[in-house]
């Protein structure tokens, strides 16, 4: 599963960004062992070099942590995976906020969008 990687961003924070995601919808647990920097790089298609450097910083933000002999680790501070979710979701809305003002709507019509479509969905419609 060697991944395609936008040549406008550092691979690190592209992986990093990939990371957070599975630990935000709960597809890596608390806890949960990651893979070690020699399968995730096989997996990525990258330099070892680059997975230490995405797991190095994703320790410094207190998403994972090493343990000496054992491996990389989701934290099990819920917290942490809980600030990780809402950045995550922040992010989110000031990308669609500002793409959709950049085409030039408006926070009114932005939320009857949004209204829109959350009704459209309860009906089943696409």
């Amino acid at each position: 599963m060697v991944e395609e990687f936008d040549t406008t961003k550092p691979i690190y924070m592209q992986i990093m960004e990939m990371i957070n995601k599975k630990i935000a919808r709960n597809e890596w647990k608390a806890g949960e062992k990651l893979p070690s920097v020699r399968e995730m790089a096989v997996k990525t298609g990258v330099n070892p070099n680059t997975i230490q450097r995405t797991y190095s910083e994703l320790e410094r933000m207190g998403i994972v942590e090493t343990r000496r002999g054992q491996g990389t680790f989701v934290t099990e501070n819920e917290e942490a995976i809980g600030r990780l979710r809402e950045k995550l979701k922040q992010d989110i809305v000031d990308d669609f906020i500002r793409n959709m003002a950049e085409l030039g709507f408006t926070l009114d019509d932005m939320i009857a969008a949004l209204k829109n479509y959350k009704g459209d969905k309860e009906r089943g419609e696409q």
